[in-house]
């Protein structure tokens, strides 16, 4: 089912929201409200998964949101090879549908880059992010159920923003007077979600998420500490020196979890990052 097209019960039969309809409601929210906006060049092409692959991140949200969670990685934006396909953050496919165990529909955008095609399911391609990601979760967490049971993972912005050539670019590279609205609307998104949660840490998966934590986290959860773990991308030669050690050491030294080895944890179901 889209999202925001859920039918209303009658009064007889009201129930009170659970917390992943709860998150649901406000990822409907944030996706109304981003799907009105306009991008100028270089931004050509604007992908929003929430509208085409809602059916898997509602099954993401309804599997591993049952109550509050001690611990929420937040991200920066979809990936053209991870949420982009399923819907979930950091969606690596394999992660997404072997380990965390979830199905569903994905169809297309309305407008396709002809060079970043959303295949779903069939997408061969690796999003590298994501695999180390959930690399590590599996490796140090064991099961999906054992890693959500006390974390959840989130996006900040839900949109991929594209150049002509399927380049992404990312919320810092896009004027900030276009960005505004969107900032706008993710931050109200964030300060739900966590106000829901309620989570004792709040950590960014990078600086540019940790920021906008550091902005939202003080009036949505007070007393909730911020941190910041290595961002997974290939593009940072930090992460390409073993990440998942890195942030091994970072999440100790923070106090979050107790020191402790995930492996090598480089990928999901892979020892080897590619580019």
């Amino acid at each position: 089912m889209k999202p925001g097209l859920t039918s209303a019960p009658s009064a007889a039969a009201v129930v009170p929201a659970t917390e992943a309809d709860l998150l649901l409601e406000a990822a409907a929210r944030l996706s109304r409200a981003l799907s009105c906006l306009e991008f100028r060049a270089p931004v050509v092409q604007v992908y929003n998964p929430l509208e085409y692959a809602w059916d898997v991140h509602e099954a993401y949200v309804r599997k591993f949101v049952t109550g509050r969670r001690r611990v929420v990685f937040l991200g920066m934006n979809p990936g053209p090879f991870g949420m982009a396909q399923t819907g979930v953050p950091f969606g690596e496919v394999a992660a997404v549908r072997d380990w965390m165990g979830l199905a569903g529909k994905v169809d297309r955008p309305v407008r396709e880059h002809a060079r970043r095609p959303v295949e779903g399911w069939e997408c061969s391609r690796s999003e590298v992010s994501g695999r180390r990601l959930w690399g590590w979760a599996a490796e140090r967490f064991g099961s999906a159920n054992d890693f959500f049971r006390e974390c959840f993972v989130i996006n900040y912005c839900p949109l991929l923003f594209m150049e002509e050539t399927g380049r992404n670019r990312t919320p810092e590279q896009i004027p900030s007077a276009e960005m505004e609205p969107v900032y706008a609307a993710c931050d109200e998104h964030l300060a739900r979600v966590l106000a829901v949660l309620q989570p004792e840490w709040a950590l960014g998966v990078g600086d540019f998420a940790r920021k906008r934590l550091a902005a939202v986290v003080p009036a949505a959860v007070p007393g909730a500490r911020v941190g910041m773990i290595l961002h997974p991308s290939p593009a940072s030669p930090a992460a390409n020196r073993g990440w998942a050690a890195a942030v091994d050491r970072q999440v100790a030294a923070l106090g979050v979890f107790p020191a402790g080895e995930s492996g090598l944890g480089d990928g999901f179901g892979a020892r080897v990052d590619g580019a």
